[in-house]
């Protein structure tokens, strides 16, 4: 399995954000911002007229292109002038889409996944990525989880001060558990992953995770994130065992916290699901997936359909 926090390009990521955690309506104002052939000018983000546009202060909008860019629904891949839209962030927030304003829980579950789980918005989320793939503890503490982040910068040879890094600890954390701080309206609503409960803040700086079940969890993204998962790390393999699912790290398991009788039971159900493209096997102590090889195009189709169950 791949370890994206060791690849050899892989450029630890603390800022952009403003200390903003992400808000509902947010992705929507960086898509709606599309031009006909399905870019965003990068300027929209940075001409004098922006904060009309937007409807937020200068540093807010700074921090919607920090996540629009973070969550992948737009993506930089030349040096140009514009931004690219994802095929599969359009299908779900135009006007006509799945769920044009971040109002299902599928829409929630995705983004905390293009943040923990290191798809498309990896390198912008190094803390989210750290978090969730790897504190094993049940119980952890804040100022650790700066230190770790410091240490591990620092070994990477990342300019990344310090009081960076606890900023973006903080906005993290407040992202999943937040709390009023009078710093105004914007301020004061609640930030888009806090419905997820995933994170539960224990007071004087100490954070615990909430394992289990996740019942606002539709199968059908979790099937669209087990896919994305085995793809990005075991391509080439036709089976995927059981124990890297629950504990890989950017695994579906681990990323939603979720307990091993929870796995097992929505593998249980993928035959039917996925029309046996992939399968549940637990037969004489052996655990794992089985996947049959599908083409480009039939995998782009699938890819897909399984979107498009998580919103049914």
């Amino acid at each position: 399995m791949k370890n994206l926090l060791y690849e050899a390009d892989y450029k630890p990521h603390f800022s952009g954000h403003e200390t903003f955690p992400l808000r509902q309506s947010w992705l929507k104002k960086a898509y709606d911002r599309r031009t006909d052939d399905c870019c965003v000018p990068k300027s929209t983000f940075s001409d004098d007229t922006a904060i009309g546009v937007f409807g937020v202060g200068k540093n807010m909008v700074s921090s919607i292109k920090h996540w629009a860019l973070a969550c992948g629904v737009l993506y930089d891949d030349t040096d140009g002038s514009e931004f690219h839209v994802s095929e599969q962030w359009s299908a779900i927030l135009a006007n006509d889409g799945l769920d044009p304003y971040c109002e299902c829980p599928a829409t929630t579950w995705l983004v905390h996944w293009r943040l923990a789980g290191a798809s498309l918005g990896k390198h912008r989320s190094t803390t989210w990525w750290f978090i969730f793939n790897y504190l094993s503890n049940p119980v952890f503490r804040r100022d650790d989880v700066v230190r770790q982040l410091k240490a591990y910068a620092d070994a990477r040879s990342a300019k990344a001060a310090e009081t960076t890094i606890r900023r973006d600890v903080e906005t993290c954390l407040r992202g999943y558990c937040p709390t009023l701080d009078g710093g105004g309206v914007e301020n004061a609503a609640e930030p888009l992953l806090a419905e997820l409960g995933l994170i539960l803040d224990e007071g004087s700086g100490s954070f615990s995770f909430r394992r289990g079940p996740k019942p606002s969890l539709p199968d059908g993204l979790f099937d669209f994130c087990l896919w994305d998962y085995w793809n990005r790390n075991s391509a080439a393999q036709s089976s995927l065992a059981f124990e890297a699912i629950a504990y890989g790290p950017g695994s579906p398991g681990r990323v939603f916290k979720m307990d091993e009788d929870s796995i097992a039971e929505r593998l249980a159900g993928l035959d039917v699901r996925t029309k046996s493209t992939l399968k549940w096997v637990d037969f004489a102590g052996i655990r794992q997936v089985l996947r049959v090889p599908i083409d480009d195009i039939a995998t782009e189709r699938f890819t897909s359909r399984m979107l498009r169950a998580a919103y049914e």
